[in-house]
């Protein structure tokens, strides 16, 4: 399969999920868990395609820059839609996949650096230190973020722990990149994973029904990844995204609401 082939997959199933995810309340149950439990695949799948796309990728610096600039528009986008269309409960949500991807792409240059060239590793090393230690008094100096939450904040400035996946997800990132030659080893890591995810909602579920661990559904497509990657549509998801988003959004809480 082609990375082409692979996000088309992914697409599909994130949309699955978010159609469970919005629609929870106009669905049978059972319908609303399998297409959560399909959903779980969608942004494994996502992130591997990430890591392969920036392994190939002919400029590193503007794939960055385009996830960075997507997820300031994440940010600006989720304020406008829950200022515009207040609603109880989660509202819109916090969706902004390209700064968990910009923080495993960050990382994955910092490493690669430090291999190379310990001195500016370091150098870079240190300057993600700072945006994660000026996270906090981040709205002392900008007045303008002291109304709004960490999600928010972290979307301007990443932080490695306060994102839509969690730094596990962001290790996870870096397994696949750094891993991939190795596929015994990859394969391993990623069903450990699995089993972290299982036991984590077991303790930490509170009595709910375990489905992050269905992740495990993406590795049979992962491994067969052919090293081609097909058809681009490079832009395309960065519109898709918010657009399939906000039509789910709105059609359960206006539409069917």
């Amino acid at each position: 399969m082609s990375i082409f082939v692979l996000k088309c997959i992914a697409l599909y199933l994130m949309v699955l999920d978010h159609i469970g995810f919005y629609f929870e309340g106009f669905i049978p149950y059972g319908l609303y868990m399998v297409l959560r439990i399909l959903g779980r695949a969608s942004y494994p799948l996502f992130l591997f395609c990430m890591t392969q796309g920036y392994r190939h990728t002919r400029s590193r610096k503007k794939y960055l820059l385009r996830l960075y600039l997507g997820s300031l528009f994440m940010t600006g986008f989720i304020l406008f839609v829950d200022g515009a269309f207040p609603v109880d409960g989660f509202g819109y949500g916090f969706h902004n996949i390209f700064l968990s991807m910009f923080l495993v792409g960050i990382l994955i240059s910092t490493i690669e650096l430090f291999q190379k060239n310990r001195k500016n590793g370091l150098i870079l090393a240190g300057c993600i230190f700072a945006v994660q230690f000026l996270f906090r008094p981040a709205p002392w100096v900008l007045p303008v973020l002291r109304d709004y939450s960490g999600d928010i904040r972290t979307g301007i400035f990443p932080n490695l722990a306060l994102n839509e996946y969690g730094l596990l997800f962001i290790i996870l990132g870096l397994c696949m990149y750094f891993l991939w030659e190795r596929k015994d080893m990859f394969i391993i890591v990623y069903l450990l994973f699995c089993i972290a995810q299982y036991s984590d909602e077991m303790i930490n579920g509170e009595g709910a029904f375990p489905t992050q661990w269905f992740m495990i559904l993406a590795l049979p497509f992962m491994l067969r990844y052919d090293g081609e990657r097909g058809r681009s549509f490079k832009y395309f998801f960065y519109v898709f995204y918010p657009a399939h988003t906000f039509l789910l959004f709105y059609l359960g809480n206006f539409v069917w609401g």
